[in-house]
């Protein structure tokens, strides 16, 4: 049960606390001085429904005088003309109805003291809505001032939240400025030292030093092979030119 009641509270608690901050103190004001002029609404209803009602009674107060008096003529001409009988029954009747009166009367006097009462209260209540009225406007006034006054230290400090959105933006955008001033950096120090003239070339896999080298290899290859058939050439046709002198001196010997 404790928990139950603990997390109700904390749930009212989080409740309020939106409540708080969507709470426009302008509107709130506005509408309790709405509901303040209902409710004198009200007392002014409730007045003019006490005052009908007492005209109401009035009006049949006159009535029942006008019957008091026509009974009592009655009354006295029957009698006049020896109906006693009549002018008694008249009479009762006058009674009865002289009693409604009374009874009219005091209704009467009931409603005039509602209808003081209620036009006091009118009275205060109206008093009061006025002066609610008057501080209202002064509250506005000085809510709307300060929630300038708030609104224009945000700006100047940047700790409002359109302005902390604002530099947040700016900050991005100075990064991005140094990330591609970064780069255009480092391009230019590539480009300077001949790494795109490497990158550019047809993908061989192999560098200047590389290139280099072969290319002497290559070269010592097609001496060292220039020699050797020099030296080839020129063994050969002496070699086989003695061989063949060697071979006429015997021949032409033996043909003596």
């Amino acid at each position: 049960m404790g928990l139950l009641s603990r997390t109700g509270e904390i749930i009212r608690a989080k409740f309020n606390a939106l409540l708080n901050r969507a709470e426009n103190p302008n509107e709130t004001l506005d509408y309790s001085y709405e509901k303040q002029l209902q409710s004198l609404q009200n007392v002014k209803r409730g007045v003019a429904d006490v005052v009908t009602a007492k005209k109401r009674l009035e009006l049949q107060t006159k009535q029942l005088e006008q019957n008091v008096v026509t009974l009592d003529t009655q009354a006295r001409q029957a009698l006049a003309a020896g109906r006693e009988d009549l002018a008694r029954q008249a009479l009762e009747r006058k009674s009865g109805i002289q009693q409604q009166l009374q009874d009219l009367d005091t209704q009467v006097k009931q409603l005039q003291d509602q209808q003081e009462k209620l036009v006091a209260s009118e009275k205060q209540l109206s008093a009061k809505i006025e002066q609610f009225r008057s501080q209202k406007e002064v509250i506005k006034a000085q809510y709307s001032a300060a929630e300038a006054q708030v609104r224009i230290g945000e700006a100047a400090s940047g700790v409002g939240e359109e302005m902390a959105d604002v530099g947040l933006a700016m900050q991005r955008a100075v990064d991005k400025t140094e990330n591609m001033k970064a780069r255009a950096g480092a391009v230019e120090e590539l480009e300077a030292a001949g790494t795109f003239d490497d990158i550019t070339q047809l993908g061989d896999g192999k560098d200047d030093i590389d290139r280099q080298l072969e290319s002497l290899t290559s070269a010592s290859q097609v001496d060292d092979e220039l020699a050797k058939m020099k030296a080839e050439l020129g063994a050969g046709p002496g070699s086989g030119a003695g061989e063949l002198e060697a071979g006429k001196t015997p021949e032409t010997g033996g043909a003596s």
